[in-house]
């Protein structure tokens, strides 16, 4: 049994963890989001996009998401269900004295300033605090992603300062922002 929903629904979206059988979707949605994307992201390794690598990424995500090590969902708009507009994930679930998680997320373009994001990350911080019961969340931006960084205060993270070097996009090393959120009732029973 799997400790999670696999499919949750908003007011407009559907958040889905995905199985191997959505690779060439999921193909379809980084290859439509190309550019955006690596500019914030690591170099991609030789075969990602390929539908083969979509589907060994997808098994090893699902397989992930039933050890509660991370959870990937993927974001439709009910209207267009058949159409991935973004992701999200919480990586690195970490149990014991932590009880933490890191967030990441990418969204289409097309799909930016719509309030899609807000309302998904705001599902997905409900499951990781509410039905996982984790105490707090982390995310990294680059000072120069303006849209994540509004996104992650609008969320209500606290920004805790600047990670120097924190990691090798495009070849060289960044300076990340990281944020956090607690989880509301922070008191331990």
């Amino acid at each position: 049994m799997i400790p999670v929903n696999l499919v949750y629904e908003t007011d407009r979206l559907i958040l889905k963890v995905l199985k191997a059988d959505a690779a060439e979707e999921v193909l379809r949605f980084y290859l439509d989001n190309k550019e955006l994307f690596e500019k914030y992201e690591p170099d991609r390794p030789r075969h990602f996009y390929t539908a083969a690598h979509q589907k060994a990424v997808l098994i090893c995500e699902y397989n992930m998401t039933v050890k509660l090590s991370a959870v990937r969902f993927y974001v439709y708009r009910k209207e267009q269900p058949d159409k991935i507009i973004g992701t999200f994930c919480f990586r690195n679930i970490t149990r014991s004295i932590y009880q933490s998680c890191e967030a990441g997320y990418k969204f289409d373009e097309a799909y930016h300033h719509k309030g899609y994001a807000f309302e998904a990350l705001y599902t997905g911080i409900q499951i990781m605090f509410d039905d996982l019961k984790l105490h707090r969340i982390e995310a990294n931006v680059m000072p120069e992603n303006t849209a994540s960084v509004r996104l992650l205060d609008a969320l209500g993270f606290s920004c805790e300062g600047l990670v120097k070097e924190y990691a090798l996009i495009r070849g060289s090393w960044r300076d990340h922002l990281r944020y956090s959120l607690i989880a509301p009732s922070a008191s331990i029973s």
